[in-house]
């Protein structure tokens, strides 16, 4: 049976003046339909006609709602996700960036669709994230997680740099390269794609490896099993600090001779969208397949 909304978070970022009329215009058209709606209290500053006990963090958010809709960018999506996933809450979007692979809902015409969701009519995906620990002399450095992508990079400066892969504490390959993306499924519409990965149904248990201009012609992308542990072993012989990049907003240092843990985290993210909803409509809008041949 799905999930019926009494509560209603509205999550965004202090943009441009649009989208704060996106969220002024949630907040006005659910609390007419009677919704209890709170508001992410970074757009407090910008939305002071609305009354302050509306706004909430977003862990608060996540705890006390049953839906959120997160106006903007794939970029908010992948921020709120992280804290989101957490909770029993499902999440929805409405574009206000550019791609929007993850934020499918109109800005100009989103009462029809987002009305039907409300009603029960909507679909449900459950999205892993990835969790990527930094061990140094058998000790956990730093953690964060990742919707997208956990990307190990030369960090600020560009030149190759030494590791090897191991996938269930089994040596896979060693690798001299600018990097590694190691993506979910989500994330293989975004920098995977870039870097020449397969794109992967959201539906997929997987997980893909793909090198960063590898200094190798056989190096080719790598698809595991999604309960795979993934095991970067960084070369104590790597110049200066590297980094992991988690979704391309989050970065943990690297040093030489670090292991980065790379594992399908436990939490996941139940994305709705109204049922019309059609992946392939998104890939064939999003990246031009629709574009006529002749």
């Amino acid at each position: 049976m799905k999930k019926s909304f009494n509560v209603i978070a509205i999550v965004g970022k202090p943009r441009d003046q649009v989208a704060i009329q996106t969220h002024r215009e949630l907040y006005q058209w659910l609390t007419e339909l009677g919704y209890s709606v709170f508001i992410d209290d970074r757009l407090q500053s910008i939305l002071a006609d609305i009354p302050q006990p509306c706004f909430r963090p977003l862990v608060k958010l996540g705890e006390q709602a049953d839906l959120a809709i997160v106006v903007g960018g794939d970029g908010n999506m992948l921020g709120a996700a992280r804290v989101l996933s957490r909770f029993d809450i499902r999440v929805i979007g409405v574009n206000r960036g550019n791609l929007g692979f993850l934020t499918d809902l109109s800005p100009d015409d989103f009462h029809d669709r987002l009305l039907e969701v409300l009603e029960g009519k909507y679909i449900e995906e459950h999205r892993f994230l990835l969790e990527t620990e930094i061990h140094r002399h058998g000790q956990v450095k730093s953690r964060n997680s990742a919707l997208n992508e956990a990307v190990l990079h030369p960090g600020k400066i560009a030149h190759m740099i030494e590791f090897e892969v191991h996938i269930d504490n089994l040596l896979a390959f060693s690798q001299r390269s600018d990097g590694l993306i190691v993506s979910t499924p989500t994330g293989s519409t975004a920098y995977s794609l870039s870097g020449g990965g397969p794109i992967m149904s959201p539906g997929l248990s997987a997980i893909s490896l793909v090198p960063m201009f590898p200094h190798t012609l056989s190096a080719r992308p790598l698809v595991v099993d999604s309960h795979s542990h993934i095991k970067l072993q960084v070369s104590p012989d790597n110049r200066g600090t590297q980094e992991i990049s988690c979704d391309g907003q989050v970065s943990l240092p690297v040093s030489p001779g670090d292991e980065v843990h790379i594992f399908r985290s436990p939490q996941t993210l139940h994305l709705i969208h109204p049922e019309n909803y059609n992946y392939y409509h998104v890939l064939r809008k999003k990246l031009g397949w629709s574009s006529k041949l002749f």
